[in-house]
Protein backbone atom coordinates (compact mmCIF):
# COMPACT_ATOMS: atom_id res chain seq x y z
CA UNK A 1 0.00 0.00 0.00
CA UNK A 2 1.66 3.91 -0.74
CA UNK A 3 2.18 6.32 1.50
CA UNK A 4 -0.78 8.24 0.54
CA UNK A 5 -3.47 5.79 1.88
CA UNK A 6 -1.99 4.95 5.29
CA UNK A 7 -3.22 1.69 7.27
CA UNK A 8 -6.08 3.20 9.74
CA UNK A 9 -3.75 1.73 13.00
CA UNK A 10 -1.52 4.36 11.77
CA UNK A 11 -3.84 7.18 11.77
CA UNK A 12 -3.16 10.09 14.42
CA UNK A 13 -5.17 10.53 17.02
CA UNK A 14 -8.03 13.79 16.36
CA UNK A 15 -6.67 15.69 19.09
CA UNK A 16 -3.04 15.67 18.01
CA UNK A 17 -1.65 18.14 15.82
CA UNK A 18 -1.42 17.56 12.11
CA UNK A 19 1.55 15.78 10.70
CA UNK A 20 3.73 17.68 8.08
CA UNK A 21 2.55 16.31 4.31
CA UNK A 22 4.98 13.52 2.95
CA UNK A 23 7.28 14.26 0.31
CA UNK A 24 6.52 11.74 -2.59
CA UNK A 25 9.43 10.63 -4.65
CA UNK A 26 9.39 7.87 -7.29
CA UNK A 27 11.53 4.60 -7.26
CA UNK A 28 14.11 4.13 -9.89
CA UNK A 29 13.69 2.10 -12.77
CA UNK A 30 13.74 -2.08 -12.05
CA UNK A 31 17.15 -3.71 -13.54
CA UNK A 32 16.67 -7.25 -14.07
CA UNK A 33 19.30 -9.77 -12.52
CA UNK A 34 22.24 -11.51 -14.89
CA UNK A 35 20.84 -14.64 -13.14
CA UNK A 36 18.09 -14.44 -15.53
CA UNK A 37 19.98 -14.73 -18.51
CA UNK A 38 20.77 -18.71 -18.25
CA UNK A 39 17.33 -20.01 -18.49
CA UNK A 40 16.23 -17.36 -21.18
CA UNK A 41 18.95 -18.59 -23.61
CA UNK A 42 18.26 -22.13 -22.69
CA UNK A 43 15.15 -21.59 -23.53
CA UNK A 44 15.70 -19.88 -26.69
CA UNK A 45 18.48 -22.63 -27.51
CA UNK A 46 15.03 -25.75 -26.79
CA UNK A 47 13.05 -23.21 -28.92
CA UNK A 48 15.59 -23.31 -31.63
CA UNK A 49 16.48 -26.87 -31.35
CA UNK A 50 12.63 -27.95 -31.36
CA UNK A 51 12.13 -25.56 -34.52
CA UNK A 52 15.03 -27.12 -36.36
CA UNK A 53 13.83 -30.73 -35.36
CA UNK A 54 10.12 -29.89 -36.93
CA UNK A 55 11.32 -28.41 -39.71
CA UNK A 56 14.05 -31.21 -40.19
CA UNK A 57 11.99 -33.79 -39.40
CA UNK A 58 10.11 -36.08 -42.57
CA UNK A 59 7.23 -37.89 -42.80
CA UNK A 60 5.92 -40.60 -41.18
CA UNK A 61 4.95 -43.68 -43.12
CA UNK A 62 3.82 -47.43 -41.36
CA UNK A 63 5.94 -50.56 -42.84
CA UNK A 64 3.59 -53.93 -43.48
CA UNK A 65 6.28 -57.53 -42.50
CA UNK A 66 5.33 -60.85 -41.27
CA UNK A 67 7.39 -60.87 -39.23
CA UNK A 68 9.67 -58.18 -36.73
CA UNK A 69 12.61 -59.91 -36.50
CA UNK A 70 15.76 -58.34 -35.78
CA UNK A 71 13.88 -54.82 -35.64
CA UNK A 72 13.99 -53.10 -32.20
CA UNK A 73 11.95 -49.16 -31.75
CA UNK A 74 14.03 -46.57 -31.36
CA UNK A 75 17.23 -48.45 -32.95
CA UNK A 76 16.83 -50.02 -35.79
CA UNK A 77 17.12 -47.18 -38.64
CA UNK A 78 16.27 -47.20 -42.22
CA UNK A 79 19.32 -46.88 -44.27
CA UNK A 80 19.65 -46.50 -48.22
CA UNK A 81 22.91 -46.84 -49.69
CA UNK A 82 24.41 -47.56 -46.52
CA UNK A 83 23.01 -43.88 -45.12
CA UNK A 84 20.61 -43.63 -42.54
CA UNK A 85 17.36 -41.90 -43.74
CA UNK A 86 14.54 -42.95 -40.64
CA UNK A 87 14.18 -44.73 -37.31
CA UNK A 88 12.29 -47.25 -36.18
CA UNK A 89 9.75 -45.18 -33.99
CA UNK A 90 7.25 -48.03 -32.94
CA UNK A 91 6.30 -51.91 -33.68
CA UNK A 92 2.62 -53.12 -33.34
CA UNK A 93 1.02 -56.49 -34.10
CA UNK A 94 -1.70 -55.68 -36.56
CA UNK A 95 -5.28 -56.51 -35.06
CA UNK A 96 -5.33 -59.82 -36.70
CA UNK A 97 -2.30 -61.35 -35.90
CA UNK A 98 -1.49 -61.77 -39.31
CA UNK A 99 1.46 -59.22 -39.57
CA UNK A 100 3.63 -56.81 -38.30
CA UNK A 101 3.29 -52.80 -38.34
CA UNK A 102 6.00 -50.40 -38.00
CA UNK A 103 6.27 -47.21 -37.72
CA UNK A 104 9.52 -45.26 -39.68
CA UNK A 105 9.91 -41.43 -39.08
CA UNK A 106 11.80 -40.81 -42.08
CA UNK A 107 14.17 -37.91 -42.35
CA UNK A 108 13.29 -34.07 -44.39
CA UNK A 109 15.24 -35.12 -47.34
CA UNK A 110 14.24 -38.75 -47.80
CA UNK A 111 10.84 -37.34 -48.63
CA UNK A 112 10.76 -39.15 -52.19
CA UNK A 113 10.67 -42.44 -50.72
CA UNK A 114 7.12 -41.98 -50.04
CA UNK A 115 6.49 -42.49 -53.81
CA UNK A 116 3.53 -45.37 -54.20
CA UNK A 117 6.29 -47.91 -55.69
CA UNK A 118 9.08 -47.06 -53.24
CA UNK A 119 10.11 -50.81 -51.42
CA UNK A 120 11.63 -51.56 -48.03
CA UNK A 121 13.14 -54.84 -46.79
CA UNK A 122 14.39 -55.90 -43.76
CA UNK A 123 18.46 -56.87 -44.56
CA UNK A 124 19.31 -59.91 -42.47
CA UNK A 125 22.09 -62.64 -42.98
CA UNK A 126 20.91 -64.29 -46.45
CA UNK A 127 21.96 -67.45 -48.26
CA UNK A 128 20.07 -67.91 -51.14
CA UNK A 129 20.71 -68.56 -54.97
CA UNK A 130 21.96 -65.11 -55.75
CA UNK A 131 24.88 -66.00 -52.84
CA UNK A 132 25.36 -64.50 -49.62
CA UNK A 133 24.19 -61.02 -48.16
CA UNK A 134 24.26 -59.04 -45.03
CA UNK A 135 26.93 -60.64 -43.30
CA UNK A 136 27.58 -57.29 -41.88
CA UNK A 137 24.67 -57.33 -39.72
CA UNK A 138 25.90 -60.03 -37.53
CA UNK A 139 27.56 -57.23 -35.39
CA UNK A 140 25.63 -54.03 -36.18
CA UNK A 141 22.14 -55.83 -36.32
CA UNK A 142 19.65 -56.03 -38.65
CA UNK A 143 17.97 -52.87 -40.54
CA UNK A 144 15.71 -51.26 -43.02
CA UNK A 145 16.62 -51.13 -46.95
CA UNK A 146 14.98 -49.05 -48.92
CA UNK A 147 14.56 -47.94 -52.13
CA UNK A 148 13.28 -45.10 -53.35
CA UNK A 149 10.43 -45.13 -56.51
CA UNK A 150 9.64 -42.60 -59.23
CA UNK A 151 6.10 -42.00 -59.18
CA UNK A 152 4.48 -38.97 -58.53
CA UNK A 153 2.11 -40.60 -56.58
CA UNK A 154 2.47 -40.82 -52.42
CA UNK A 155 1.72 -43.14 -49.69
CA UNK A 156 1.84 -43.69 -46.08
CA UNK A 157 1.42 -47.13 -46.16
CA UNK A 158 3.61 -49.87 -47.94
CA UNK A 159 4.37 -53.46 -47.88
CA UNK A 160 7.53 -54.85 -47.21
CA UNK A 161 9.29 -57.34 -49.27
CA UNK A 162 10.70 -60.69 -47.73
CA UNK A 163 13.61 -60.52 -49.38
CA UNK A 164 15.63 -58.15 -51.16
CA UNK A 165 15.04 -56.78 -54.85
CA UNK A 166 17.76 -58.06 -57.29
CA UNK A 167 17.39 -55.08 -59.04
CA UNK A 168 17.28 -51.78 -57.68
CA UNK A 169 16.09 -48.65 -59.43
CA UNK A 170 19.72 -47.47 -59.37
CA UNK A 171 21.28 -50.06 -61.17
CA UNK A 172 22.03 -49.84 -64.99
CA UNK A 173 21.21 -52.01 -67.38
CA UNK A 174 18.36 -53.78 -69.19
CA UNK A 175 15.13 -55.91 -68.50
CA UNK A 176 14.17 -58.89 -70.71
CA UNK A 177 11.34 -61.45 -70.74
CA UNK A 178 11.80 -65.18 -71.26
CA UNK A 179 8.59 -67.17 -72.50
CA UNK A 180 9.02 -71.35 -71.29
CA UNK A 181 6.92 -74.17 -70.46
CA UNK A 182 8.22 -74.46 -67.30
CA UNK A 183 10.91 -72.94 -65.03
CA UNK A 184 12.86 -75.81 -64.60
CA UNK A 185 15.60 -75.35 -61.65
CA UNK A 186 15.88 -71.32 -61.96
CA UNK A 187 15.12 -69.16 -59.31
CA UNK A 188 15.05 -65.35 -58.42
CA UNK A 189 18.75 -64.72 -58.28
CA UNK A 190 19.73 -67.47 -60.92
CA UNK A 191 22.64 -65.95 -62.75
CA UNK A 192 22.30 -64.92 -66.19
CA UNK A 193 25.99 -65.87 -68.45
CA UNK A 194 27.37 -64.96 -71.31
CA UNK A 195 30.32 -66.95 -72.47
CA UNK A 196 30.52 -68.00 -69.00
CA UNK A 197 30.33 -64.89 -67.88
CA UNK A 198 28.05 -63.97 -64.73
CA UNK A 199 26.39 -60.47 -66.85
CA UNK A 200 23.16 -60.57 -64.93
CA UNK A 201 20.42 -62.32 -63.39
CA UNK A 202 16.92 -63.40 -62.80
CA UNK A 203 14.55 -60.31 -61.21
CA UNK A 204 11.62 -62.34 -61.22
CA UNK A 205 9.26 -64.78 -62.31
CA UNK A 206 5.26 -65.36 -63.08
CA UNK A 207 2.94 -67.80 -64.04
CA UNK A 208 0.96 -66.80 -67.47
CA UNK A 209 -2.54 -66.32 -67.43
CA UNK A 210 -3.85 -69.53 -69.32
CA UNK A 211 -1.79 -71.92 -67.28
CA UNK A 212 0.36 -73.10 -70.43
CA UNK A 213 3.78 -71.38 -69.54
CA UNK A 214 5.66 -69.23 -67.43
CA UNK A 215 7.40 -65.99 -67.83
CA UNK A 216 10.69 -64.70 -66.58
CA UNK A 217 12.55 -61.31 -66.21
CA UNK A 218 15.92 -61.29 -66.46
CA UNK A 219 17.65 -58.06 -65.82
CA UNK A 220 21.19 -58.01 -67.96
CA UNK A 221 23.34 -55.54 -66.36
CA UNK A 222 25.61 -52.44 -68.01
CA UNK A 223 27.69 -52.78 -70.51
CA UNK A 224 26.75 -56.15 -71.18
CA UNK A 225 23.13 -55.05 -72.47
CA UNK A 226 24.31 -54.43 -75.53
CA UNK A 227 25.21 -57.76 -76.29
CA UNK A 228 21.60 -58.65 -76.31
CA UNK A 229 20.19 -58.38 -79.96
CA UNK A 230 16.43 -59.26 -81.72
CA UNK A 231 18.70 -62.75 -83.14
CA UNK A 232 19.74 -63.26 -79.41
CA UNK A 233 19.02 -67.10 -78.40
CA UNK A 234 18.62 -67.78 -74.31
CA UNK A 235 18.45 -71.25 -73.36
CA UNK A 236 18.78 -73.22 -69.71
CA UNK A 237 22.51 -73.85 -68.54
CA UNK A 238 21.59 -75.46 -65.59
CA UNK A 239 23.07 -78.76 -64.42
CA UNK A 240 25.25 -81.00 -67.10
CA UNK A 241 24.39 -81.23 -70.68
CA UNK A 242 26.59 -84.02 -71.56
CA UNK A 243 25.84 -85.93 -75.27
CA UNK A 244 27.59 -89.27 -76.18
CA UNK A 245 27.44 -89.89 -80.11
CA UNK A 246 30.03 -90.89 -82.48
CA UNK A 247 32.49 -88.72 -82.51
CA UNK A 248 32.35 -88.95 -78.77
CA UNK A 249 31.63 -87.69 -75.41
CA UNK A 250 30.90 -84.31 -75.07
CA UNK A 251 30.16 -82.27 -71.80
CA UNK A 252 29.10 -79.12 -71.36
CA UNK A 253 28.22 -76.52 -68.21
CA UNK A 254 28.54 -72.97 -67.61
CA UNK A 255 29.70 -73.03 -63.85
CA UNK A 256 29.88 -75.11 -60.88
CA UNK A 257 26.72 -72.33 -59.42
CA UNK A 258 24.58 -73.37 -62.51
CA UNK A 259 24.80 -76.92 -61.77
CA UNK A 260 23.42 -76.99 -58.33
CA UNK A 261 21.26 -73.47 -58.50
CA UNK A 262 20.41 -73.34 -62.14
CA UNK A 263 21.35 -70.40 -65.09
CA UNK A 264 20.59 -68.97 -68.22
CA UNK A 265 22.90 -68.40 -71.09
CA UNK A 266 22.72 -66.53 -74.14
CA UNK A 267 24.09 -65.50 -77.88
CA UNK A 268 23.79 -64.96 -80.96
CA UNK A 269 23.80 -67.71 -83.57
CA UNK A 270 27.21 -67.28 -85.64
CA UNK A 271 27.38 -63.72 -83.26
CA UNK A 272 24.70 -62.60 -85.71
CA UNK A 273 22.66 -60.33 -83.11
CA UNK A 274 21.20 -58.20 -85.33
CA UNK A 275 19.94 -54.82 -84.23
CA UNK A 276 19.41 -54.24 -80.30
CA UNK A 277 17.04 -55.42 -78.24
CA UNK A 278 14.70 -52.60 -76.45
CA UNK A 279 14.44 -53.42 -73.04
CA UNK A 280 11.28 -55.92 -72.07
CA UNK A 281 11.52 -57.21 -75.83
CA UNK A 282 10.61 -60.85 -75.24
CA UNK A 283 12.49 -64.34 -76.44
CA UNK A 284 11.94 -67.95 -76.03
CA UNK A 285 13.83 -69.82 -73.58
CA UNK A 286 15.25 -73.75 -74.90
CA UNK A 287 15.84 -76.08 -73.09
CA UNK A 288 19.38 -76.13 -74.14
CA UNK A 289 21.89 -74.72 -76.40
CA UNK A 290 21.23 -76.92 -79.12
CA UNK A 291 17.37 -76.52 -79.11
CA UNK A 292 18.30 -72.86 -78.91
CA UNK A 293 20.85 -73.05 -82.23
CA UNK A 294 18.76 -74.70 -84.14
CA UNK A 295 16.94 -72.87 -87.11
CA UNK A 296 13.24 -72.23 -87.37
CA UNK A 297 11.48 -75.50 -88.05
CA UNK A 298 8.66 -73.83 -90.04
CA UNK A 299 4.87 -74.59 -90.24
CA UNK A 300 4.72 -78.89 -89.20
CA UNK A 301 2.60 -81.11 -90.47
CA UNK A 302 0.28 -83.94 -88.34
CA UNK A 303 0.82 -87.59 -89.78
CA UNK A 304 -1.33 -90.45 -88.17
CA UNK A 305 0.24 -93.83 -88.65
CA UNK A 306 -0.95 -97.41 -87.51
CA UNK A 307 1.27 -100.06 -86.46
CA UNK A 308 0.23 -103.63 -86.21
CA UNK A 309 2.76 -104.23 -83.39
CA UNK A 310 3.57 -103.35 -79.84
CA UNK A 311 4.92 -99.74 -79.01
CA UNK A 312 6.60 -100.83 -76.22
CA UNK A 313 9.78 -98.33 -75.73
CA UNK A 314 8.17 -95.80 -78.06
CA UNK A 315 6.90 -92.53 -75.85
CA UNK A 316 5.36 -89.28 -76.85
CA UNK A 317 8.83 -86.73 -78.09
CA UNK A 318 10.30 -89.78 -79.35
CA UNK A 319 12.26 -88.21 -82.47
CA UNK A 320 10.93 -89.20 -86.44
CA UNK A 321 13.75 -89.12 -88.33
CA UNK A 322 14.27 -89.64 -92.35
CA UNK A 323 17.76 -91.38 -92.83
CA UNK A 324 18.76 -90.03 -89.71
CA UNK A 325 18.08 -86.42 -89.86
CA UNK A 326 15.58 -85.38 -87.50
CA UNK A 327 12.29 -83.94 -88.91
CA UNK A 328 10.03 -83.98 -85.64
CA UNK A 329 8.10 -86.25 -83.38
CA UNK A 330 6.01 -87.86 -81.98
CA UNK A 331 2.94 -86.72 -80.51
CA UNK A 332 0.54 -89.30 -78.65
CA UNK A 333 0.32 -92.87 -78.74
CA UNK A 334 -3.43 -95.06 -78.44
CA UNK A 335 -4.90 -97.86 -79.29
CA UNK A 336 -8.51 -99.03 -80.93
CA UNK A 337 -10.32 -101.27 -82.46
CA UNK A 338 -10.87 -101.86 -85.95
CA UNK A 339 -14.15 -103.52 -86.15
CA UNK A 340 -14.34 -103.80 -89.54
CA UNK A 341 -11.18 -106.33 -89.73
CA UNK A 342 -11.71 -107.21 -86.12
CA UNK A 343 -8.04 -106.74 -84.92
CA UNK A 344 -6.40 -103.77 -82.23
CA UNK A 345 -4.87 -101.21 -84.32
CA UNK A 346 -1.59 -98.98 -82.49
CA UNK A 347 -2.05 -95.13 -83.64
CA UNK A 348 0.96 -93.16 -83.63
CA UNK A 349 0.28 -89.33 -83.99
CA UNK A 350 2.82 -87.19 -84.92
CA UNK A 351 4.65 -83.90 -86.02
CA UNK A 352 7.04 -83.16 -88.62
CA UNK A 353 8.48 -79.85 -90.03
CA UNK A 354 8.99 -80.69 -93.62
CA UNK A 355 11.73 -77.45 -94.01
CA UNK A 356 14.25 -79.39 -92.18
CA UNK A 357 14.55 -81.09 -95.47
CA UNK A 358 14.06 -78.56 -97.65
CA UNK A 359 17.39 -76.78 -99.26
CA UNK A 360 17.23 -73.30 -99.15
CA UNK A 361 19.18 -72.13 -102.35
CA UNK A 362 18.71 -69.41 -104.44
CA UNK A 363 15.71 -69.86 -106.46
CA UNK A 364 13.66 -72.25 -104.41
CA UNK A 365 10.64 -71.80 -102.54
CA UNK A 366 11.21 -70.20 -99.19
CA UNK A 367 9.58 -71.77 -95.82
CA UNK A 368 6.33 -71.21 -95.63
CA UNK A 369 5.57 -69.93 -98.79
CA UNK A 370 4.03 -73.36 -100.22
CA UNK A 371 0.57 -74.08 -100.10
CA UNK A 372 -0.55 -76.98 -98.48
CA UNK A 373 -2.54 -78.63 -100.63
CA UNK A 374 1.19 -78.73 -102.60
CA UNK A 375 2.49 -80.34 -99.79
CA UNK A 376 -0.05 -83.03 -99.58
CA UNK A 377 0.37 -83.62 -103.06
CA UNK A 378 4.29 -84.12 -102.50
CA UNK A 379 3.73 -86.50 -99.92
CA UNK A 380 1.16 -88.55 -102.03
CA UNK A 381 3.93 -89.04 -104.51
CA UNK A 382 6.34 -89.82 -101.91
CA UNK A 383 3.83 -92.39 -100.51
CA UNK A 384 3.73 -94.15 -104.17
CA UNK A 385 7.38 -94.22 -104.60
CA UNK A 386 7.32 -96.23 -100.89
CA UNK A 387 7.47 -94.19 -98.65
CA UNK A 388 6.23 -95.81 -95.38
CA UNK A 389 6.85 -95.53 -91.68
CA UNK A 390 8.59 -98.02 -89.65
CA UNK A 391 9.39 -98.69 -85.85
CA UNK A 392 13.07 -99.01 -84.73
CA UNK A 393 15.37 -99.64 -82.21
CA UNK A 394 17.21 -96.90 -80.97
CA UNK A 395 18.91 -97.84 -77.74
CA UNK A 396 19.26 -101.57 -77.18
CA UNK A 397 20.18 -101.08 -73.94
CA UNK A 398 17.31 -98.76 -72.31
CA UNK A 399 14.80 -100.20 -75.34
CA UNK A 400 13.73 -97.09 -76.63
CA UNK A 401 11.98 -97.01 -79.74
CA UNK A 402 11.65 -94.70 -82.09
CA UNK A 403 9.82 -93.75 -86.18
CA UNK A 404 11.46 -94.16 -89.20
CA UNK A 405 10.55 -92.41 -92.30
CA UNK A 406 11.97 -94.20 -95.20
CA UNK A 407 11.16 -95.88 -98.76
CA UNK A 408 11.02 -99.51 -99.54
CA UNK A 409 10.49 -100.15 -102.95
CA UNK A 410 9.32 -103.39 -102.60
CA UNK A 411 6.49 -102.43 -100.24
CA UNK A 412 3.42 -102.88 -101.34
CA UNK A 413 1.62 -100.15 -103.23
CA UNK A 414 -0.60 -97.84 -101.23
CA UNK A 415 -2.77 -94.78 -101.62
CA UNK A 416 -2.82 -91.58 -99.12
CA UNK A 417 -6.51 -90.39 -98.71
CA UNK A 418 -5.99 -86.52 -98.76
CA UNK A 419 -9.40 -85.55 -97.74
CA UNK A 420 -8.75 -86.97 -94.19
CA UNK A 421 -7.25 -85.04 -91.27
CA UNK A 422 -4.95 -85.61 -90.35
CA UNK A 423 -3.53 -87.55 -93.18
CA UNK A 424 -2.85 -91.73 -92.51
CA UNK A 425 0.88 -92.95 -94.15
CA UNK A 426 1.38 -96.24 -94.56
CA UNK A 427 3.68 -98.12 -92.41
CA UNK A 428 5.78 -101.52 -92.86
CA UNK A 429 6.50 -103.95 -89.83
CA UNK A 430 10.49 -103.77 -88.39
CA UNK A 431 12.53 -106.45 -89.39
CA UNK A 432 13.47 -107.13 -86.13
CA UNK A 433 9.81 -108.09 -85.61
CA UNK A 434 9.55 -110.40 -88.67
CA UNK A 435 12.85 -112.25 -87.20
CA UNK A 436 10.39 -112.81 -83.95
CA UNK A 437 7.63 -113.96 -86.06
CA UNK A 438 9.97 -116.32 -87.46
CA UNK A 439 11.50 -117.34 -84.12
CA UNK A 440 8.11 -117.94 -83.28
CA UNK A 441 7.03 -120.26 -86.37
CA UNK A 442 10.32 -122.59 -85.43
CA UNK A 443 9.33 -122.82 -81.52
CA UNK A 444 5.67 -123.67 -82.99
CA UNK A 445 7.22 -126.28 -84.72
CA UNK A 446 9.96 -127.52 -82.39
CA UNK A 447 6.52 -127.71 -79.90
CA UNK A 448 5.09 -130.35 -82.15
CA UNK A 449 8.05 -132.66 -82.09
CA UNK A 450 7.15 -135.99 -80.06
CA UNK A 451 10.38 -135.62 -77.23
CA UNK A 452 8.53 -137.63 -75.40
CA UNK A 453 8.26 -140.35 -77.78
CA UNK A 454 11.46 -139.72 -78.75
CA UNK A 455 13.02 -140.15 -75.43
CA UNK A 456 10.60 -143.84 -74.96
CA UNK A 457 12.44 -145.02 -78.51
CA UNK A 458 15.02 -143.68 -76.98
CA UNK A 459 15.30 -145.62 -74.06
CA UNK A 460 14.12 -148.47 -75.72
CA UNK A 461 17.22 -148.23 -78.09
CA UNK A 462 19.62 -148.20 -75.37
CA UNK A 463 18.06 -150.89 -73.25
CA UNK A 464 18.27 -153.34 -76.48
CA UNK A 465 21.71 -152.21 -76.98
CA UNK A 466 22.86 -152.63 -73.23
CA UNK A 467 21.68 -156.18 -74.07
CA UNK A 468 23.72 -156.78 -76.94
CA UNK A 469 27.00 -155.46 -75.37
CA UNK A 470 26.42 -157.60 -72.97
CA UNK A 471 26.07 -160.48 -75.09
CA UNK A 472 28.92 -158.87 -77.01
CA UNK A 473 30.98 -159.26 -73.46
CA UNK A 474 29.80 -162.78 -73.17
CA UNK A 475 31.02 -163.72 -76.72
CA UNK A 476 34.54 -161.77 -76.08
CA UNK A 477 34.90 -164.02 -72.91
CA UNK A 478 34.25 -167.37 -74.16
CA UNK A 479 36.58 -166.38 -76.81
CA UNK A 480 39.35 -165.69 -74.73
CA UNK A 481 38.68 -169.48 -73.17
CA UNK A 482 38.36 -171.40 -76.29
CA UNK A 483 40.31 -169.73 -79.09
CA UNK A 484 43.24 -168.32 -76.78
CA UNK A 485 45.26 -171.71 -76.38
CA UNK A 486 44.90 -172.26 -80.07
CA UNK A 487 45.81 -169.00 -80.98
CA UNK A 488 49.17 -169.49 -78.71
CA UNK A 489 50.23 -172.56 -81.08
CA UNK A 490 49.55 -171.04 -84.04
CA UNK A 491 52.07 -168.58 -83.15
CA UNK A 492 54.49 -170.71 -82.20
CA UNK A 493 54.29 -172.31 -85.50
CA UNK A 494 54.17 -168.99 -87.11
CA UNK A 495 57.65 -168.05 -84.41
CA UNK A 496 59.05 -170.88 -85.77
CA UNK A 497 58.66 -170.40 -89.44
CA UNK A 498 59.96 -166.98 -89.39
CA UNK A 499 63.59 -168.38 -87.77
CA UNK A 500 63.86 -170.64 -90.51
CA UNK A 501 62.91 -168.15 -93.34
CA UNK A 502 65.63 -165.85 -91.29
CA UNK A 503 68.12 -168.69 -91.70
CA UNK A 504 67.62 -169.06 -95.44
CA UNK A 505 67.75 -165.71 -95.70
CA UNK A 506 71.44 -165.04 -93.86
CA UNK A 507 74.19 -163.93 -95.69
CA UNK A 508 75.59 -167.64 -94.88
CA UNK A 509 73.21 -169.78 -96.10
CA UNK A 510 74.02 -171.78 -98.74
CA UNK A 511 70.51 -170.74 -100.38
CA UNK A 512 72.49 -167.60 -100.62
CA UNK A 513 75.90 -168.60 -101.89
CA UNK A 514 74.05 -170.79 -104.78
CA UNK A 515 71.97 -167.55 -105.74
CA UNK A 516 75.48 -165.31 -105.49
CA UNK A 517 76.49 -167.77 -108.32
CA UNK A 518 73.96 -168.26 -110.19
CA UNK A 519 73.71 -163.93 -110.68
CA UNK A 520 76.93 -164.07 -111.82
CA UNK A 521 76.56 -166.49 -115.12
CA UNK A 522 73.70 -164.42 -115.85
CA UNK A 523 76.05 -161.60 -116.01
CA UNK A 524 78.35 -163.55 -118.38
CA UNK A 525 75.89 -164.59 -120.26
CA UNK A 526 74.16 -161.66 -120.55
CA UNK A 527 77.69 -160.13 -121.72
CA UNK A 528 77.78 -162.78 -124.31
CA UNK A 529 74.71 -161.87 -126.06
CA UNK A 530 75.59 -158.16 -126.12
CA UNK A 531 78.42 -159.27 -127.83
CA UNK A 532 76.68 -160.75 -130.19
CA UNK A 533 73.76 -158.25 -131.14
CA UNK A 534 76.67 -155.90 -131.46
CA UNK A 535 78.51 -158.10 -134.15
CA UNK A 536 74.73 -158.52 -135.76
CA UNK A 537 74.59 -155.29 -136.20
CA UNK A 538 77.78 -154.93 -137.74
CA UNK A 539 76.95 -157.98 -140.02
CA UNK A 540 73.86 -159.04 -140.48
CA UNK A 541 74.68 -160.88 -143.60
CA UNK A 542 76.15 -163.81 -141.18
CA UNK A 543 72.82 -164.99 -140.75
CA UNK A 544 73.14 -166.45 -144.48
CA UNK A 545 76.24 -166.55 -144.92
CA UNK A 546 77.78 -167.63 -141.67
CA UNK A 547 80.34 -166.26 -139.67
CA UNK A 548 83.31 -165.86 -142.30
CA UNK A 549 87.07 -167.33 -141.89
CA UNK A 550 89.17 -165.27 -140.68
CA UNK A 551 91.96 -163.83 -142.83
CA UNK A 552 95.71 -165.04 -141.88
Amino acid sequence: MSEEDPQPQDRPAPSAPPLPKPQVKRRREWLPSLIWLIPIVAALVGVTLVARILLERGPEIVLTFKTAEGLEAGKTVVKYKDVQIGLVQSLRLARDRSHVRVLVQLNKDAESFTSDDSRFWVVRPRLDTSGISGLGTLLSGAYIGADAGVSKETAGEFKGLEAPPIVTRDDSGQQFLLRATDIGSLDVGSPVYFRRIKVGQVAAYELDGDGRGVTLRVFVNAPYDKFVGVNTRFWQASGIDAQLSASGFTLRTQSLATILLGGIAFQAPDDAMGPLAKENTAFMLAQDETAAMKEPDGPSQTLLMYFNQSLRGLVPGAPVDFRGVVIGEVKSIGVEFDRAEREFRMPVLVQIYPDRLRRRETGQPQPGTESRATQQERLRFLAEKGLRAQLRNGNLLTGSVYVALDFFPKAPPAKIDLTKSPIELPTVANSLDEIQSQVQEIASKLNKVPYEQIAQDLRTTLATLNKTLTSAEQTVTRINNDVTPELAAAMKDVRKTVNTAERTLADDSPLQQDMRQTLQELTRAAGSVRVLTDYLERHPESLLRGKPDDKK
